[in-house]
């Protein structure tokens, strides 16, 4: 019987190595193009890093993951720069302006003596703590290194927001350098999904995350994120809804004013609009907000598998426990290998028993051999600045304790959400150099503009006046058409790169020629393939009884949400039970989709539940 881990590590192998392929085959294309695009785009003279005049700020490169440069010796050389008596300015400048530049604007410097990670994480006593990295330094050069670095940031246009500043025994400090994006196309996002049980208070820890006032302890402050009028008048969230919080380049939460009222309407009309929050903003977290109860389930699976999540965030009511879709939805994010964040309101109304009972129960389940991660309960600012840097690489799952009413623990989840590394960040799953692919994932029909789609942007870059393709329809086909405008967070943009969510109006398009999982890709002489059968290797999570060929499941694979048919079972049974892995082909019954090799994917039918990775198109 394959375990969850060895077949999620061969998932990896698989997708990595598929991903190597398209990779290498596109890339004469790719140098092609750019060729092309050389020849017929004017030239930039380039600018200069370090050089630039107070008040201007050197443009963020892509991200670009550093791990071949140790930069903890950068941060010593800005120390020992910014302490130096004279002649160090121009040293520490180039320094930070090197490396807010290729850290894609934001950068966490850290002055004076780290603590050790494991005695921080677990919440002892650090001053008697051994295992201290850096130089030990006085309380007055850390107050000198922390006025001279907001001097030098300010220089090269940025602003620095001092997160943290401990005194004796220990003097030190964590200090954020941010730049400000030169626009919209530029701000760097971080989408969280958001699940847990219904009644659990997700709804209700968005709205006080984003709107900034308390709830009254009667979900005053969800009510301005519900879509639905029947969502408002049960209180349960039903479709995959959406918010953003904004943080400025100083590091500060973008909020509206509030003037205190009770009263719903008011609380809608004081929200702040996205295209305000773009504007305002160095940084955004995007929320995905996905219903809780069972019969929106598949909703919620679409949530998690279309918007590309860099972590999910499981919220959980602490009078109730782990109880219903809380262990469905944990099972989900751990078989899709996303990162997890546990969240446990309402600490302010929950008996200390019952509390001590909950985070029992969510220690054990986190420590089991299903889920094996690392529970830390974050209790400090510098641990949850700690913990937002490794958590996803280390297999930790931090827990918040959070009352939406009282307020307690919103300062520490606000601080680990700004601190979270950008989506479009992660190289592996998004190259800007390969041919565009996007994903639809909404559809809309505006008045005076015409169908526009929503989605995430897998592969290449797409710019507004693109000739494109969008499909495959029911036959397979690829339809023309051209991008003419775009916008992200509804503020208008003219280009956007992988990994980002942008909203297309797509020219002479009729709404209902388009649907959910369509792609939308450049315009070629050759159409991407549309796939009716493919091959997959899959393990089965549970099934209660025997999966044969011709079972029906649901299968959720990216944006891709159809019901698919069991062809044939590479098995010596010729069929499954739970824990079983096999070669299965599969076959859409609808319609043919745009499918990858390497593309991982979810079926699931009442409470079977089967996880998988394409291998072969047929």
């Amino acid at each position: 019987m394959a375990t969850l881990q060895s077949f999620q590590a061969e998932i990896e192998d698989i997708r990595n190595r598929e991903l190597a392929k398209t990779r290498a085959h596109s890339q004469p294309d790719a140098l092609k193009r750019a060729h092309t695009d050389h020849k017929s785009t004017p030239k930039v003279r380039k600018k200069t890093i370090g050089n630039e005049a107070p008040g201007t700020s050197p443009v963020p490169t892509p991200f670009v993951d550093e791990s071949t440069q140790d930069l903890t010796d950068v941060e010593r050389s800005i120390e020992s720069a910014l302490l130096s008596p004279a002649g160090g300015d121009a040293q520490a400048r180039d320094l930070i302006a090197t490396l807010l530049t290729h850290q894609g604007g934001e950068y966490l410097l850290r002055l004076g003596p780290r603590p050790p990670s494991a005695s921080l994480l677990a919440n002892e006593n650090l001053d008697d703590a051994n295992g201290w990295i850096g130089d030990r330094r006085t309380g007055a050069e850390i107050d000198a290194m922390i006025a001279h670095l907001s001097q030098l940031v300010e220089e090269v246009g940025g602003k620095t927001c001092t997160l943290l500043r401990v005194g004796n025994p220990y003097p030190r400090a964590s200090v954020l350098l941010r730049l400000p994006p030169p626009d919209v196309s530029l701000i760097p996002e971080v989408r969280c999904a958001v699940v847990g049980n219904v009644d659990s208070g997700k709804s209700t820890i968005l709205g006080v995350l984003t709107r900034g006032g308390l709830d009254d302890g009667r979900g005053l402050a969800r009510v301005a994120l519900f879509r639905h009028k029947h969502e408002i008048e049960s209180g349960r969230t039903s479709s995959v809804g959406m918010e953003i919080l904004g943080f400025d380049v100083a590091g500060a939460p973008i909020l509206p004013l509030s003037s205190g009222s009770l009263d719903p309407d008011v609380l809608r009309r004081e929200r702040l609009g996205w295209e305000e929050i773009s504007h305002r903003s160095a940084k955004i977290v995007t929320f995905i907000d996905l219903a809780g109860h069972e019969r929106y389930l598949k909703t919620t699976l679409y949530g998690l598998t279309s918007g590309a999540p860099s972590c999910v965030i499981l919220v959980i009511g602490a009078n109730a426990g782990v109880i219903g879709m809380s262990k469905e939805h944990l099972a989900v994010a751990l078989a899709l290998s996303v990162p997890i964040v546990v969240c446990i309101t309402k600490v302010d109304m929950t008996p200390p028993n019952k509390l001590e009972e909950t985070l029992s129960q969510v220690v054990k389940i986190l420590r089991s051999r299903g889920c094996r991660r690392n529970p830390v309960f974050v209790k400090s600012i510098e641990a949850a600045i700690e913990v937002s840097q490794i958590y996803a690489k280390e297999k930790i799952c931090p827990i918040f304790q959070v009352s939406n009413v009282t307020g307690t623990g919103l300062n520490l989840v606000r601080t680990f959400l700004n601190m979270l590394p950008a989506s479009e960040g992660d190289a592996e799953r998004f190259d800007a150099t390969q041919p565009l692919e996007f994903s639809v994932t909404d559809i809309w029909s505006v008045p005076y503009v015409g169908t526009v789609v929503n989605g995430l942007l897998n592969c290449g870059t797409v710019q507004k006046g693109d000739p494109v393709l969008f499909g495959p329809d029911s036959n397979g086909s690829y339809a023309p058409t051209v991008v003419k405008t775009m916008q992200r967070k509804r503020a208008d943009v003219t280009t956007a790169v992988a990994g980002q969510t942008v909203a297309l109006a797509l020219k002479h398009v009729p709404r209902a020629a388009v649907r959910k999982g369509m792609v939308i890709v450049h315009r070629t002489e050759i159409p991407p393939r549309a796939v009716r059968r493919f091959e997959g290797q899959v393990l089965i999570l549970y099934h209660n009884t025997t999966m044969q060929p011709n079972y029906q499941a649901m299968l959720h694979c990216g944006a891709v949400r159809q019901t698919v048919r069991i062809v044939t079972i590479d098995h010596p049974q010729n069929l499954l039970r739970t824990g079983d892995r096999a070669t299965v082909v599969f076959e859409f019954i609808a319609h043919p989709e745009f499918v990858k090799a390497g593309m991982k994917l979810l079926f699931r039918e009442g409470k079977t539940k089967g996880l998988g990775v394409i291998t072969k198109l047929l």
